[in-house]
């Protein structure tokens, strides 16, 4: 007779995300995910099959919240300006909060780049980020808020690569000063 799982999935994915977002992959052992979950090693290959299959997991989750994030910004904000300079207000604000944790789908691309599976989640994560910024900027200038011969595609790409940007200024401790002169510059694209 099988045992019956004595820990939520779930919320064991979130502490184990936030555990990896803290030390890196690499620098996060199994042992130490076993202490972080609270359970044994057969319980944890039971649930996760392996390390790689866990960070991928937590990865997927992440990636998955943030876009929801942006995704509801864009959403509920009447016009593009003030809701991409929320978004990446927000982030140079976390960022500037705790330059440790930066962003886990950059702190992925810089520490699994040679890991295919990790590498995929890291571009369906940013493709993900680009069709809802060029959605939420074909809107707007349907509108009238961007000029007509703004490619929306094309700035949600340069946004994208600007958020990945920002975010590693974030990690460098760049400061405030950076990376509002940086905001200004990145939202003046929009004009």
């Amino acid at each position: 007779m099988a045992r019956t799982r004595e820990f939520d999935i779930d919320q064991a994915v979130d502490r184990a995300t936030d555990l990896f977002w803290r030390r890196g992959y690499a620098e996060t052992s199994l042992q130490d995910l076993l202490q972080e979950l609270s359970i044994g090693s057969g319980s944890f290959y039971a649930a996760f099959g392996s390390k790689e299959q866990l960070y991928l997991r937590s990865l997927d989750r992440y990636a998955s919240l943030q876009a929801a994030d942006l995704e509801r910004v864009i959403e509920e904000t009447a016009e593009i300006r003030p809701a991409v300079r929320q978004v990446l207000t927000a982030m140079i604000e976390a960022d500037l909060a705790d330059p440790t944790r930066g962003c886990l789908v950059v702190n992925t691309s810089t520490q699994c780049g040679d890991q295919q599976a990790a590498s995929d989640r890291v571009t369906a994560a940013m493709r993900q980020v680009e069709t809802f910024l060029a959605g939420g900027l074909e809107r707007a200038q349907a509108r009238g808020e961007i000029a007509a011969d703004k490619d929306p595609r094309e700035l949600a790409r340069f946004f994208t690569t600007f958020i990945q940007g920002i975010r590693i200024i974030g990690r460098a401790r760049m400061g405030r000063e950076f990376a509002q002169d940086a905001l200004s510059v990145a939202m003046r694209t929009l004009d």
